[in-house]
This record gives structure tokens, C-alpha cells and sequence, in this order.
């Protein structure tokens, strides 16, 4: 039966949930989606149709031009739920205007802002019982946009087609992770769309991090693309590097992804009087400060992620391990940061949204 939401959506019901059929206790990330999907479709020089119908495959022409000219971006976000089954999301606002912003590069319509969160809050209602609580649960919230006219001229599309899906999600890496400096590949150039959160900037990574895995490495720490002499951030997460007590990151550029959880960890640290550093990272600095023992630690720091520590990092065939330490800015970083996300904590950036 469907119903009709006040902001106007459409709901459609799935006639009997799939939750049954998981189990929680061993997911894959990203593999296993919730019962319903949000979709919306721009025509005719406006978002319209919203609906929240059963997830399933799309029909879709082969000619549609994502296939053509990759002109698709992606968002992600979680939902946690604490103790007492409120569910909360974590700076939405930061991810609509990034989604937004990535659009734009695209050559693909914004959203309308007050649609976005009507979608996410209905959704994530109506799927509620696909939150689990405890740490390190959360359900993953991907936003998307594909260009679906049919067409195979070299033209941004007139058609799109804006998604939510959501996926049950427990922690993305277990344990440390190993990465790898970049010498030769090069994640995004100057001018370029590797602010953007644009499906083919992720695709393009996968060959030279495949190459990485083959030699034990989970991630690489991308480098400029002129002289592979500063290092930038990872496949998956921003990068932060801990020389002392000194917390430092590359800056943002049109070249780096404005990381969410990268912008919490740095007014986090601000609050906590721990020292920045927000400049340009020499690979030789890094090396030098592992020589000389003034490298206490490097973490990623995604959505996916959160805070991910890093045991060791190679270049120039040569491997480099990080001392394991009993208090590292990791550990807090993450500790702060999830105790916000679940409740657990008190929320003075007023970071949490409360969907339910």
C-alpha cells in the first residue's frame, strides 16, 4: 500500500522484512542492504517523484550516460543507535553540502536540502530496527546521484537519478593497517576532481592499491602527482601524523577530500590544547622523524573508518613500524569521537542529529 509522508514522499512497504535472514554478528561491509531504498529522479529540469519503495535492481538503458561518462558522486554517512534506541546521525550537514559540492563539479544538479533530510529521516525510521546498538554497530547511509539519460554524445546528462541505500555495518579494518607511500600512481592532479567525491576518482585508485596489496599493504597514502614528494591522504581516509606531541594533515585542496571525521579530529584537538599542524607533509619529513624517534604515530582518520591506526608504512622498499603506544592520540581520538556518535557523551559542538 502507499502512503504519502508530509514532505511529500511516497512510501511503498516491503510485505515482510529480510532482517531475519542477516547475521549481524559476521558482516561484510557494504555487502548486506536494508529493506528499503529512497530514490528520486530529476526530469524535465527538476527533482521530482520521491519515493521509498522495497530494495531491488533498477531498469536502466545501457546507453544511460554514467556508463559512458562516469558522472556519478557518492556521500557517506552512519547511524548509530544508543542504549535506549534513539538513532542519531553525525554532521549530516557537513555530507549534504558535500554531496552537493561534489554535484556541482560534476555538472549535476544540487539537491534540494530540506528533500535530503525528509529521505534520510524517513527512511532511517522505517528501517529503524537495521540500526543495532553497541559500539562499533552502525548502519552505513549511502547517498549517490547517476546520470541516466540515454545517450552516448560526450554532454552532461539532462536525466539523473538521486539514491539512498543503507547497509548494516560493523568496524571497516580490524587491527593496525599497513600503507604504502605512493611513488609513482597518483590519486587526483591539480585542478582536477579529487575534492569531489566522484565515483571514478575511487575507481581509479583500486589497480595501484590492488599492486599494494600483493606486497602486504591495506592502503596507499597518495602523494602529489608533480614530484610524489608530499603526501595527501588515503584511498579511504584522511591522514594524520603525530610527530611528539604535534598532531599534523595535509590541507584540504582541490586535490583532498574535506573529511568529515578529519574536521572533528582537528576541533577536537583544539579543545584538548593538543598542538596542529594543517600544512603540506614531506615524505622525507616522516622518514627523518622515524629515524630520529619524534614519529610517535599515523591514523586515518573516514566516515567508514573513523579512526584507524597505522602500524607501519613502506617506501622505497624499504619498511617502516611505528611504536605501539599505550595512550596514543588514535585510541582518544576515536574513544571522543564514538562516544558522541552512540549518546554516550555530551555533545558541546552540537554534532549529533537525532532522527529518532
Amino acid at each position: 500500500m502507499n502512503i504519502t509522508t508530509p514532505s511529500k514522499i511516497t512510501v511503498r512497504k516491503i510485505p515482510s522484512s529480510r532482517i531475519n535472514e542477516v547475521n549481524f554478528n559476521s558482516l561484510q561491509f557494504g555487502s548486506v542492504f536494508s529493506d528499503h531504498m529512497f530514490s528520486c529522479d530529476f526530469k524535465e529540469g527538476r527533482w521530482q517523484d520521491p519515493i521509498i519503495q522495497p530494495f531491488g535492481p533498477l531498469t536502466i538503458s545501457p546507453a544511460a550516460k554514467v556508463f559512458h561518462y562516469g558522472q556519478a558522486v557518492f556521500e557517506g554517512m552512519k547511524a548509530y543507535k544508543d542504549d535506549n534506541g534513539g538513532i542519531f546521525l553525525f554532521r549530516p550537514e557537513q555530507n549534504f553540502k558535500r554531496i552537493n559540492k561534489s554535484a556541482k563539479r560534476m555538472a549535476i544538479p544540487e539537491f534540494p536540502k530540506e528533500l535530503f533530510f525528509d529521505a534520510l529521516n524517513e527512511i532511517l525510521q522505517l528501517d529503524s530496527e537495521w540500526i543495532k546498538p553497541g559500539i562499533g554497530n552502525s548502519l552505513y547511509i549511502r547517498p549517490f546521484v547517476i546520470a541516466t539519460q540515454a545517450g552516448v554524445s560526450a554532454s552532461p546528462s539532462t536525466e539523473y537519478k538521486f539514491m539512498i541505500l543503507l547497509s548494516p555495518a560493523q568496524a571497516y579494518y580490524t587491527g593496525d593497517v599497513k600503507v604504502v607511500f605512493s611513488e609513482h600512481y597518483s590519486r587526483a592532479a591539480d585542478g582536477g576532481v579529487g575534492f569531489a567525491k566522484a565515483a571514478g576518482n575511487y575507481g581509479a585508485q583500486f589497480y595501484p592499491t590492488n599492486l599494494a596489496r600483493e606486497k602486504g599493504f591495506q592502503q596507499v597514502i597518495w602523494t602529489d602527482s608533480h614530484s610524489h614528494e608530499f603526501l595527501e591522504e588515503a584511498g579511504t581516509m584522511n591522514i594524520f601524523f603525530r610527530i611528539n606531541d604535534t598532531l599534523i594533515t595535509a590541507p584540504t585542496s582541490d586535490r583532498i577530500l574535506d573529511g568529515v571525521t578529519r574536521k572533528s579530529v582537528l576541533k577536537l584537538a583544539e579543545t584538548l590544547n593538543i598542538p596542529t599542524e594543517v600544512r603540506r607533509v614531506k615524505v622525507s619529513e616522516i622518514k627523518e622523524a622515524h629515524k630520529n624517534g619524534t614519529l610517535m604515530e599515523i591514523f586515518g582518520a573516514g566516515t567508514a573508518a573513523v579512526i584507524s591506526p597505522i602500524s607501519t608504512f613502506g617506501h622505497g622498499e624499504k619498511i617502516f613500524d611505528l611504536p605501539v603506544l599505550e595512550e596514543s592520540y588514535a585510541t582518544m581520538f576515536k574513544s571522543k569521537l564514538m562516544d558522541i556518535q552512540y549518546n554516550r557523551s555530551e555533545d558541546p559542538f552540537g554534532w549529533r542529529y537525532r532522527v529518532l
